[in-house]
């Protein structure tokens, strides 16, 4: 298989996540309203909205590992698409151990608009190691892993 072939294959399998998560996420915010997204008063991330994180997370991963399995049927490709997600995930993750971006939480206004809650938004630490977890097993998921071929 021309590597050609898997480099595309992964590249189009994360365009398929990355597009899901935003058209999902930009089509929930003004669906579920800043005051289900948030702890009352904060920027600090509700419980509910860190569960649907997870399920559109995983559901937009086992989208990108179909899309990236049926370009090429082989295993490299998925499992390629799935250590980006890991890695890249988790180096994205790291900045939330630290102790915190200072442009990150603090008193939320009633409302404000969908790039102020994002740019304000937090969430706990787990939650930020656990989704490019998901996200590698939605991957493989998506993907068939077992039913792939060599």
């Amino acid at each position: 298989m021309k590597t050609t072939k898997i480099i595309a294959a992964v590249v189009v399998g994360y365009l398929v996540m990355a597009i899901a998560i935003m058209v999902i996420f930009a089509t929930a915010y003004p669906i579920l309203g800043v005051d289900r997204l948030f702890a009352p008063g904060t920027y600090d991330a509700a419980r509910g909205w860190i569960v649907l994180s997870f399920a559109v997370g995983l559901l937009a991963a086992m989208a990108g590992g179909w899309v990236c399995a049926r370009i090429v049927p082989r295993k490299a490709a998925p499992l390629t698409l799935a250590g980006i997600v890991l890695v890249l995930g988790a180096l994205l993750a790291i900045p939330a151990l630290g102790s915190g971006d200072p442009a990150r939480g603090g008193p939320r206004p009633p409302d404000v608009t969908m790039s102020e809650a994002m740019a304000h938004a937090r969430q706990p630490v787990w939650v930020a190691f656990t989704n490019p977890l998901l996200g590698a097993i939605g991957v493989l998921l998506g993907a068939g892993y077992r039913r792939l071929r060599r």
